[in-house]
């Protein structure tokens, strides 16, 4: 047997696979920039496919190749870059060469004007990643948008890319987005436009072509009435492919303008020269077909992006704002935290704040997913994008921009949208030497021609019917169309994906773990039963408690403090506050120490609980009901009855997994007895009660090493190291923020149904990408032969590479229909 590979000091080994690793990096635990940093350093090795952090755990998951590299090598590069890290938050001048250490990163999300096939977007890649002040950047056609992290300004960043002749809009706040939106729109309408001109002048060439003489006169008739193609709708194509060989590159472009541009100037010339066989039909309809297959691939891509589209329309345009109480209008760009707003009933809710006035209900179904209205008062918070009801409302506003909910869930959409499958980086490197060989090939077919004898102008139209037929985009869009129409349709169902990798996962998960509180429950605890064996009476005893919890997350604190809130009852500040996952609290108040939680708690301080206590507390646990113990100063003081059904929907969400051939499994700290209750309630396959925080994460780790693919959902801080070593972690929406860091897929209703629908969809995303690549392939094996040998017209070849692009984004289109 291999010995276990030697783990330096800083940091410990949570979780191994044969393809992954998890660390715990304490020195990085809550340092954000940090953590990103190790994480951005960590992709520049070879091997590496996929980072996570949790920044706020120091937590730091690696997806490697492990035919190129042994965990132990991969442990030594961890421990370097960490020595090369050390204290400073900004990368090491080792890992990053010519750029300025101490200069900080931004993370940039960029719109990129300009592109126009798969090419384009390697291309800005390549050049961006070759950036000495880049540390990551992942440009994607299908949406058009590139995610930079790097040091420079955004005004360095968007001259890069605009001396490469392409412009760069920002995307980080929602006005933004929407801005970029209305250009798309204005730029799919020219596109029409060109296409529609380039028929106006292509027919004609056509039908003279078709039906006249030949003759030279025609021939400069064809010339004439073709030219304004050429130079007006047809010039992008040329001046593009000029931007691109300026770089050495090629492209979609390239392909057209040299299979167009080389008919005409043949046509040309043998018209100037008086030899016949003229081209200028089939070169005008070439045009044609390609702006019309280019204007339907855009219109079939901004529909697929209608999910970005919605979620950024949420956003009013102008927001009311009281000034000295009166009420003015002003652009939302102009909103500033702090401002008071007023929402008219009926309005959208501007902008995320707190209600200082007014009394409403509020539908956050867009936003959230929730889909009956919230009632909102004084004090609650309401998030933008929500339509207010009946009642008028007053907010103050504490985010804006990039700070909101909604510019959130738009920055998680384009991440999911952004990131790439394994199979998609393998169809970018093909995708790299594709359109050069396409070239090739050409060549080849041209000469191949000559050889056997044909004419000069025979082995031309054939080379150029090669260059027309070959079609990258549809390699290029086959997975990334999938993969943005799937995690759009998920956001419309309240399912947000941070990564195509876990929307890939998803469909082979085999077990299901569940939290029980929050998750399975309402997460709504409150107070049943109080059983009080101390010399204060029970109100007295509360306050004590509600002190004690008052620094508390958990929801058994919050029902406490609930309960004592009800009974009117107010508690001082404690002096001390301790808390220990998974067992309970310790305070000091008012010179007492109080402890609050479980029976291992208590044993832990060698604490007895006593006969009656211990009888109540095991009835508590027969009626499903979880017993917390309270002790003062060294003696069992009372058990406190903690109720917290099934959600509704739960048994159903449950037997949805079950007939999808997925295992169940609840994981929780509560006594067995009030575990089994609610196990048997909803259907619940296995449980584990009593059990602590790690026990989580030893269960699927176990799990994982039977070979089982492992889903974990859950809501709270100590769920959050079992669902970063899940296949796939499932958070749901109202769990606290650590938890959403920690997962790779947010359900945000908390509605756990929905994880059987992630689980469809993900399997119907696989299936159309998986149709979309055979497709693809399949087109180009059979078409470019087909083309090499003569069997194609230029025209039909130009209207079947326009086909095979709009199909792929056609058959992603099939996911919306629910």
């Amino acid at each position: 047997m291999a010995a276990e590979p030697k783990t330096p000091e800083c940091f410990q080994v949570a979780h191994r696979t044969r393809s992954r690793l998890r660390i715990v990096v304490p020195a990085l635990r809550k340092q954000v920039e940090r953590t990103r940093i190790f994480g951005v350093l960590l992709q520049k090795h070879p091997a590496v496919r996929r980072v996570r952090v949790v920044p706020a755990l120091g937590s730091v998951t690696v997806h490697f190749d492990p035919a190129a590299v042994t965990t132990a090598d991969l442990q030594s590069f961890f421990g370097k870059l960490l020595d090369n890290l050390g204290s400073s938050p900004t990368l090491p001048s080792a890992v990053r060469s010519g750029t300025n250490p101490a200069a900080p990163l931004h993370e940039f999300h960029v719109a990129v004007e300009g592109m126009t096939c798969v090419s384009c977007a390697l291309l800005i890649e390549m050049l961006l990643r070759r950036d000495p002040r880049v540390a990551s950047a992942s440009v994607n056609f299908a949406t058009e948008t590139a995610q930079v992290l790097t040091s420079m300004s955004w005004d360095e960043l968007s001259g890069t890319l605009r001396r490469r002749g392409y412009q760069a809009r920002p995307l980080d706040s929602v006005a933004q987005r929407r801005v970029w939106l209305a250009r798309e729109t204005t730029r799919i309408g020219k596109t029409w436009q060109h296409c529609f001109w380039s028929l106006v002048f292509s027919l004609p060439t056509f039908l003279i072509g078709l039906f006249a003489p030949r003759s030279r006169l025609m021939g400069w008739v064809q010339l004439a009435v073709s030219a304004p193609l050429l130079l007006g709708g047809g010039r992008g194509f040329f001046d593009r492919a000029w931007q691109t060989a300026r770089r050495r590159s090629v492209s979609t472009d390239t392909l057209v303008a040299a299979g167009v541009g080389a008919a005409y100037a043949y046509s040309f010339f043998s018209l100037a020269s008086g030899r016949g066989g003229y081209y200028f039909e089939a070169a005008a309809g070439v045009m044609s077909f390609v702006l019309m297959g280019r204007y339907l691939e855009e219109k079939a891509r901004s529909q697929a992006g209608q999910a970005i589209r919605q979620l950024a329309e949420l956003q009013p345009l102008t927001a009311t704002v009281l000034q000295s109480g009166r009420p003015v209008s002003l652009p939302i760009e102009e909103i500033r935290v702090g401002d008071r707003l007023l929402v008219r009933p009926g309005e959208r809710i501007p902008a995320d704040g707190e209600v200082v006035h007014g009394l409403s209900a509020v539908d956050e179904s867009m936003v959230t997913g929730e889909s009956l209205p919230v009632v909102k008062e004084t004090g609650h918070r309401v998030t933008g994008g929500s339509i207010n009801g009946d009642g008028a409302l007053q907010i103050r506003v504490s985010a804006v921009g990039a700070d909101t909910v909604l510019a959130g869930l738009l920055h998680t959409l384009d991440e999911a949208q952004t990131s790439r499958l394994p199979v998609q980086r393998m169809v970018d490197r093909l995708s790299a030497f594709f359109v050069p060989a396409v070239m090739a090939v050409s060549g080849a077919t041209f000469f191949g021609w000559m050889a056997a004898g044909a004419g000069f102008g025979t082995a031309l139209i054939h080379a150029v019917t090669v260059l027309l037929v070959a079609c990258p985009c549809a390699l290029g869009l086959a997975t990334p169309a999938a993969v943005m129409v799937g995690t759009g349709q998920a956001a419309r169902r309240g399912i947000f994906i941070r990564n195509a990798e876990s929307l890939e996962t998803a469909a082979g998960l085999t077990v299901i773990v569940f939290d029980k509180t929050g998750t399975l429950t309402e997460g709504r605890p409150r107070i049943t039963d109080i059983a009080n064996v101390s010399d204060l009476d029970d109100a007295g005893l509360l306050r004590l408690a509600a002190s004690a919890e008052s620094h508390s997350e958990h929801f058994i604190g919050k029902a406490i403090l609930a309960h004592a809130a009800t009974l009117g009852l107010a508690w001082p500040e404690p002096a001390e506050f301790r808390l220990e996952p998974g067992l309970g609290i310790a305070a000091i108040v008012e010179g007492h120490e109080v402890l609050i939680g479980n029976q291992r708690w208590l044993d832990r301080h060698k604490i007895e609980s006593g006969r009656n206590l211990g009888d109540a507390a095991r009835k508590l646990g027969a009626q499903g009901k979880t017993p917390v113990f309270v002790a003062l100063d060294g003696h069992a003081a009372a058990v406190l009855g903690v109720a917290d059904p099934p959600r509704p929907d739960t048994a159903e969400a449950v037997a949805s997994l079950h007939r999808r051939g997925v295992h169940t499994l609840m994981v929780t700290g509560d006594v067995a007895p009030a575990a089994e209750h609610i196990a048997a309630l909803v259907g619940i396959d296995r449980i584990e009660a009593g059990a602590r925080p790690g026990r989580k994460l030893e269960i699927i780790r176990q799990l994982q090493n039977r070979g089982e693919r492992v889903g974990m959902i859950g809501d709270g801080i100590n769920d959050a190291p079992a669902l970063a070593a899940a296949d796939v972690g499932l958070a749901v929406g109202h769990g606290t923020d650590i938890a959403k860091q920690s997962a790779d897929l947010t359900l945000l209703t908390g509605d756990i149904s929905k994880a059987a629908e992630a689980m469809e969809l993900s399997a119907r995303t696989l299936r159309v990408i998986r149709q979309n690549l055979s497709w693809a392939f399949g087109y180009n094996l059979v078409a470019i032969p087909l083309a090499a040998f003569g069997k194609l017209h230029p025209m039909a070849a130009s209207a079947a590479m326009a086909a095979s692009s709009v199909g792929v984004v056609l058959n992603a289109l099939r996911l919306q229909r629910d």
